[in-house]
């Protein structure tokens, strides 16, 4: 094994683990900032019976297997997103570092940081139908940075992305408002396609939307006949978003260089 593939190693150990770590607190984030809790108090706790958990029941993943899915006091059943988000995670974070490590060092620690936004993204708005503004600022300041570490799409690409998506989200938020006297989507979801638009560039943003809009498409026809909701029954778009941007972030260029040498191009 030579030194480069020794450092690449460990560079995929630590993002594995780290990852996992990161993703025990963002399902603090998930559970407390929709309740308008403090990230910091109080510790970790059951949420039936108030047991603060001890440092062994904080473990990634192990201490979810080895309670066997319970509260250690009360017996209470756990929710297995605790342990699907940390796995989740930490699969995101090593697929950073695999796709864009070798290259571009900074781009993937943009694209770790983003992918364990949009978890929490995925998973609040998926319960509680809310996009917070912190998580759009989030990608917005890492959508910045991407501008200048982005080697696929140049820098005026991404303004385009967030300028035409955000746009056009925008407008069609207000027809909705005009023609229909109620919102077609919510605000979250356009403040996201402005930061999206940003992070990725038009290229990859379209790709991002194809994406949320066919898994929808699909998806919700299915939910819909499956549980017998009425026409005009809500449904978060946020998560199919976060789905789509995340597809484009981490296999877009590829994506979109397969689709153009079929065209010729």
């Amino acid at each position: 094994m030579t030194v480069e593939q020794f450092v690449l190693l460990c560079v995929y150990l630590l993002s594995g683990l780290l990852g996992l770590c990161v993703g025990s607190f963002l399902n603090v984030v998930i559970y407390r900032v929709p309740n308008g809790m403090s990230l910091a108090k109080p510790a970790s706790h059951c949420t039936t019976c108030d047991y603060t958990l001890k440092w062994y029941d904080n473990i990634p993943v192990l201490s979810y297997i080895i309670l066997g899915g319970k509260c250690r006091k009360c017996g209470e059943k756990i929710s297995p997103r605790y342990m699907i988000v940390e796995l989740l995670n930490a699969l995101c974070w090593v697929l950073s570092v695999h796709l864009f490590w070798r290259e571009n060092p900074v781009y993937a620690v943009v694209s770790a940081i983003v992918l364990s936004t949009l978890i929490c993204i995925f998973y609040i708005d998926l319960e509680h139908l809310l996009i917070f503004n912190r998580f759009i600022v989030i990608l917005f300041a890492v959508g910045i940075l991407s501008i200048f570490f982005d080697n696929f799409t140049e820098w005026y690409d991404h303004v385009i992305g967030s300028l035409a998506f955000g746009g056009g989200f925008l407008l069609i938020y207000y027809l909705a408002l005009k023609i229909l006297k109620k919102e077609g989507m919510g605000f979250g979801d356009v403040k996201l396609a402005f930061a999206a638009g940003l992070l990725l560039g038009w290229q990859k943003m379209l790709l991002a939307m194809l994406i949320a809009s066919i898994s929808a498409s699909i998806l919700l026809l299915i939910l819909r006949r499956a549980r017998g909701d009425e026409r005009g029954h809500e449904y978060p778009f946020g998560p199919f978003i976060s789905v789509g941007i995340a597809a484009a972030l981490l296999f877009g260029e590829p994506i979109i260089t397969w689709y153009l040498s079929l065209l010729g191009l």
